[in-house]
């Protein structure tokens, strides 16, 4: 097959493990960090807190929808793409401008969500979450366009694979350390609406590394040079450009739409598998704390250290056979559960079906959004670009597995993660016809 044989420039050890330890990288690394913390903050710890507080099932359900603004953040990335921030993108250039304010804003509006008290208005809380919910996806957009444009080729998979890494420690922090530190505030005497006031607060407190990394971070040259290029042009024109070349510029490419259903379907295993995962598990007897514990556990440690062989494949290989690679991995790690499914309660064979899922889970997904990365190259349209691809990316994960449980009850959990590791086999089908068509060149280090 036509590309197949096209390799990435060969990297020793020592020098794929120094890419790390690179400035850019490292600024991407604790951006991932402040990126991962305010996700939880709007959702799951708020949900703890307001059922403790009394807050009725039915109004906690509705919860669910402070998450839009993560798959609407398309809409406003053309004002970050084409707007300055007054004074500080004067200071700091455009990227690490808009950097600042999303972070300012995020700081003020987490305090703000911890001031506010789920027994007495249930709907300030609701609008306190909506507000962290929308600067921590400003933020997003924004750190996006930052890594995409500040790091060289050989260092993207590094990139986001530190990127992933910190952001699952950010959402730790979010998660089990807030609940700790509202438990051990009350240990200290505090009223329990105090204890998670202050806990808000102290969360709040750390968005300040990213902030101390904004200030640290340089601009990025594509940045700067785009600006330069388009001073002086009217300010909503500015805007419209940015929209509508956005997408226009993507869509005249070659094989757009197919690149495009490969975005929607890459994860599509993973998504399909993963939204009952938690269920099977319950079904087979294992209790919550069991499960629990291995997720936040051995689970964690498998992302992590996922997410840097993510890094080190993608940087070994060139960008088709790594996402061979990744998609083939996370496919096939579903017949582990369909293996526990047969075994029944053996908490061994759990824990290295979970390992197994999210070690690959964490591979193909740093390989993935290095593909986005690659695919988002003008620095007209970096951040609308990108928010455009990872809210399309989300769609397996929102509406093509919304009738997995449907599917389970139909074939049985054996046969389910069976057709969960066959969902993955359109978008390789979709990446081998790509790769005929030489999709990739030009999208690789060193090709034309």
């Amino acid at each position: 097959m036509t590309g197949i044989a096209d390799k990435a420039p060969r990297a020793s050890f020592t020098q794929t493990l120094a890419v790390y330890l690179q400035r850019r990288v490292l600024v991407v690394m604790f951006l991932g960090f402040s990126s991962g913390l305010p996700l939880a903050l709007s959702g799951s710890t708020l949900l703890v807190w307001m059922r403790e507080a009394g807050v009725n099932l039915g109004t906690i359900g509705l919860f669910a929808l402070v998450g839009t603004p993560y798959t609407v953040k398309f809409l406003w990335a053309p004002l970050i793409d084409a707007l300055d921030v007054p004074v500080f993108s004067r200071l700091l250039g455009r990227r690490r401008g808009w950097l600042l304010l999303a972070q300012l804003l995020l700081i003020a509006a987490i305090v703000f969500l911890g001031a506010c008290d789920p027994s007495v208005s249930p709907l300030l809380v609701a609008t306190g979450a909506l507000l962290v919910a929308t600067a921590s996806a400003t933020q997003d957009i924004v750190v996006d366009a930052f890594r995409v444009e500040s790091l060289d080729e050989s260092e993207q998979a590094a990139g986001m694979a530190s990127y992933v890494a910190a952001y699952r420690v950010g959402m730790l922090a979010s998660t089990a350390g807030a609940l700790f530190l509202v438990s051990g505030l009350q240990g200290l005497g505090l009223p329990y609406h105090r204890a998670w006031t202050v806990g808000y607060a102290l969360m709040a407190a750390l968005v300040l590394i990213g902030v101390g990394t904004t200030l640290f971070a340089a601009e990025p040259q594509k940045s700067r040079a785009a600006n330069a290029a388009h001073a002086g042009e009217n300010t909503l024109q500015r805007v419209v450009d940015a929209a509508i070349g956005a997408f226009s510029e993507f869509l005249s490419r070659d094989l757009a739409f197919a690149a495009l259903a490969f975005v929607v379907l890459f994860k599509f295993t993973d998504a399909l598998s993963g939204a009952m995962t938690a269920p099977f598990v319950i079904d087979l007897g294992f209790s919550r704390n069991e499960y629990a514990a291995i997720i936040k556990g051995a689970g964690l440690a498998a992302t992590l250290i996922g997410g840097f062989a993510g890094g080190f494949v993608a940087r070994g290989f060139s960008l088709p056979t790594s996402l061979w690679l990744g998609g083939l991995l996370q496919a096939l790690s579903n017949l582990a559960f369909s293996w526990q499914a047969v075994l029944g309660h053996d908490a061994a064979w759990l824990t290295f079906a979970i390992v197994a899922e999210n070690f690959t889970s964490a591979i193909g997904t740093v390989i993935f959004v290095a593909y986005l990365s690659a695919l988002c190259r003008n620095p007209l349209h970096t951040a609308t670009q990108y928010a455009l691809l990872t809210a399309l990316a989300a769609v397996g994960r929102t509406y093509l597995s919304s009738g997995a449980g449907f599917l389970a009850a139909g074939t049985g959990w054996v046969w389910f993660f069976a057709i969960c590791a066959l969902a993955g086999l359109p978008s390789l089908g979709l990446l081998a016809w790509l790769q005929w068509r030489r999709h990739f060149d030009g999208l690789t280090p060193g090709q034309k």
